[in-house]
């Protein structure tokens, strides 16, 4: 994006924003959620819900009767928002502290979608995002759940993604102090599977052993 729209351009820490597609697509490929930020009533909501991205778009999903999806069919404009924690950055003073992150807005309307076979597609590449290979493993889904359930998707083209990375910046006369200064990684990863009551005597699935 050459010369991208004013309300993509970050108002502080410009430099960091990044519009390339792949750099935004691989963020939103690894985060699990995002947040949805609307206004209803003169009234600002901002709700986490899982997503996937396939190709030029992400999905969600939810309740026909949920007032959140209701609202966002009628394809009013919606921030999405991604955020990955990488680090904390512990500088020298308070004031220097940080955090290395990768993130991304998205400005959008939503679409529903109504074929069944592509709802069900979507709810697959998001059920394998969640528990990659499980789709496969798991009972069918049913045409009423596929009924029950409303997928909508939302095109990636106004988007940008902004992104800290590296050691602390500390001011020129702090640099000489003894006060420990670094990085503490944080990470999201899947622990090992916990069974329910009913799975105890059931076999862990091969694609639950390799998380």
């Amino acid at each position: 994006m050459v010369n991208p729209k004013p309300h993509l351009v970050p108002s502080r820490s410009a430099k960091r924003a990044n519009y390339d597609p792949e750099v935004i697509n691989s963020i939103l490929d690894e985060a699990l959620y995002c947040t949805i930020s609307y206004s209803y009533e003169n009234k600002p909501f901002a709700i986490p819900t899982a997503f996937v991205r396939y190709e030029d778009r992400i999905y969600i999903h939810g309740s026909v009767g949920s007032h959140f999806i209701r609202e966002l069919e009628k394809g009013i404009p919606v921030c999405i928002s991604v955020t990955l924690m990488d680090d904390l950055v512990v500088a020298k003073s308070a004031f220097h502290h940080s955090v290395n992150y990768r993130s991304v807005v998205i400005f959008a309307q939503a679409e529903k979608i109504e074929d069944p076979e592509t709802k069900t597609e979507a709810f697959k590449w998001l059920t394998d995002k969640i528990v990659p290979g499980s789709w496969d493993y798991l009972r069918p889904i049913q045409a009423r759940e596929v009924l029950k359930t409303t997928a909508l998707a939302f095109k990636i083209d106004e988007a940008s993604a902004k992104i800290r990375t590296g050691m602390p910046v500390d001011d020129d006369e702090d640099l000489e102090l003894s006060i420990w200064s670094g990085l503490i990684p944080l990470q999201t990863r899947r622990m090992s599977p916990l069974a329910d009551s009913l799975s105890q005597a059931i076999p862990l699935p091969p694609h639950l052993q390799h998380l």
